[in-house]
């Protein structure tokens, strides 16, 4: 009797999996994910096909349907020049969609919600990427959510009659209005699926932890997120410095025109999408006075953020460093970037031989990373209410087979290179890596964490080792990912102070 009460719960479950989820512009039906349980949604629409005359505007809502739609397959990539972003799908510039993972059973359970936001230098990556899947956190209690945000100069252009088409609305930022829409979205859903929606964590790697950012300081993304993940980059890294501002950002766009042969907004608008993709790359974010109204270090630094608690870091061995050849032009790149201050930069970052040049420039472009993670959490713990809490990733993870050195790649300093920390944040160590118990324990450890700030706004819980948060005054160090975690040594004070000083003076231009 009791086998067929099992049975009979667990067919239950499943059948749950193909009961249709009603969202605001129609129904939609998942697939099963592991275990009977889990629930996955895959190319959910959340806004119209940004195709035609809706190319380089604001997202439009996704329209009604009628009937079931089938949630079974990830839907098209943005736009980009790396085939599918990683997961295989076609590329298109009708891209928003996004994907869910759920275990909840019903929807009432309200559970704390993570929105993945992917990195790529804002010109690749997608939602659907295998490295992004869900199940595994939403296993350990959230609902996941992924999205796609448009790329390149689809995502991120401007062109002075679009600004004037769009009355300053968000003119050359559509990749970060993508991401609003998305959370939009998910405030009017996520209940559906078992999710809260006033226990929000936007989070996100490298380019994506550069929009987590630059959401913290939009006005239309207040009160659509609750907690704010940062791994890898922060609102300046992209361009190491202040952001570009929209009249430096159209003349960039009339260059691009040029170029393309179009004197106008229609001839621009007409040109096939291949064609627009070939012709050059976006920027980025800028301060376009509406959706980023200032540059994001003076937000922050007059604490006018959107306040919510804070967890970013960056990882041992991955560096943006300048890579000299010589000695002689380590110390021109030096006193090209740092002006006056660079006696005091090779003081801390000497360039004796042309080997130390090297190692030098390695090392200063990965303490200048997390330089700017830090600050990122100092400045929220100044001007803010809420906590911030630091990381450091040194944990060596197996190599790749034939993994070959490079921007990403192990080099002569290790493998906790960019983009490593994230089969342990997702929990999802696949691939053929000879992955160990080890590795197994740092990813377990870590997805804890970030659940529980999920959840919480703090990644303390049971059983993990005690996380402090950020205080100038009494707790320095941040968590440190070895091969075991636990609150690692204050980063050295003189080597912050060159960057400080740095960044201090690009601030107060």
């Amino acid at each position: 009797m009791r086998r067929l009460l099992l049975f009979v719960a667990a067919v239950s479950a499943f059948a749950a999996s193909n009961d249709p989820v009603k969202l605001d512009s129609g129904q939609v039906t998942g697939t099963a994910g592991a275990t009977p349980e889990m629930r996955i949604f895959k190319g959910i629409p959340f806004a119209a096909p940004p195709v035609g005359s809706l190319r380089w505007r604001a997202p439009q809502p996704a329209a009604h349907w009628d009937g079931v739609r089938q949630s079974d397959a990830f839907g098209p990539v943005c736009m980009q020049n790396a085939a599918g972003g990683g997961g295989g799908q076609q590329v298109s510039e009708d891209c928003l969609y996004l994907n869910v993972w759920t275990a909840a059973k019903s929807a009432s359970e309200k559970r704390p919600v993570m929105v993945w936001i992917y990195g790529g230098g804002y010109n690749t990556g997608s939602g659907s990427q295998p490295d992004y899947d869900g199940e595994a956190l939403a296993k350990k209690g959230a609902v996941v959510v992924t999205i796609n945000y448009r790329l390149g100069v689809f995502g991120f252009f401007s062109y002075p009659e679009l600004t004037r088409e769009s009355d300053r609305r968000g003119a050359g930022n559509f990749g970060l209005l993508d991401s609003i829409a998305a959370l939009q979205w998910v405030q009017k859903n996520i209940a559906a699926f078992g999710g809260d929606p006033k226990r929000v964590t936007i989070f996100g790697e490298s380019a994506g932890a550069g929009l987590v950012a630059n959401l913290m300081v939009s006005p239309q993304a207040k009160g659509l997120f609750h907690r704010a993940i940062g791994e890898s980059s922060a609102w300046n890294t992209a361009t190491i410095g202040r952001l570009s501002t929209l009249t430096e950002a159209e003349q960039a766009g009339v260059k691009y025109a040029d170029g393309l042969g179009a004197k106008s907004l229609a001839e621009l608008r007409a040109k096939p999408a291949d064609q627009i993709l070939k012709a050059g790359r976006g920027v980025g974010p800028i301060v376009d006075g509406w959706s980023i109204p200032e540059d994001p270090g003076t937000v922050f630094a007059q604490g006018k953020q959107i306040d919510v608690p804070v967890l970013v870091g960056s990882n041992r061995d991955e560096s943006f460093g300048a890579t000299p050849a010589s000695a002689a032009q380590y110390a021109e790149q030096s006193q090209r970037r740092y002006g006056d201050l660079a006696d005091s930069f090779m003081k801390v970052y000497p360039g004796g031989s042309d080997e130390q040049a090297k190692d030098s420039a390695f090392f200063a472009g990965r303490d200048e990373m997390a330089f700017v993670m830090r600050n990122w959490a100092r400045m929220e713990a100044k001007t803010g209410k809420s906590k911030s809490y630091v990381f450091f990733f040194t944990h060596q993870p197996p190599l790749q087979p034939n993994a070959k050195a490079g921007k990403f790649g192990p080099g002569p300093h290790g493998s906790a290179v960019h983009t490593s920390e994230l089969p342990y944040v997702f929990n999802n160590l696949r691939g053929p890596r000879a992955w160990t118990d080890v590795d197994r324990q740092v990813a377990d450890t870590m997805s804890s964490y970030w659940v529980n700030f999920a959840a919480n706004g703090d990644p303390n819980g049971k059983g993990l080792p005690k996380w402090m948060a950020l205080d100038e005054s009494k707790n320095k160090s941040a968590m440190e990912f070895g091969d075991k975690a636990g609150m690692g040594p204050a980063p050295n004070e003189a080597k912050l102070a060159v960057f400080q000083a740095y960044y201090d003076r690009l601030y107060a231009h």
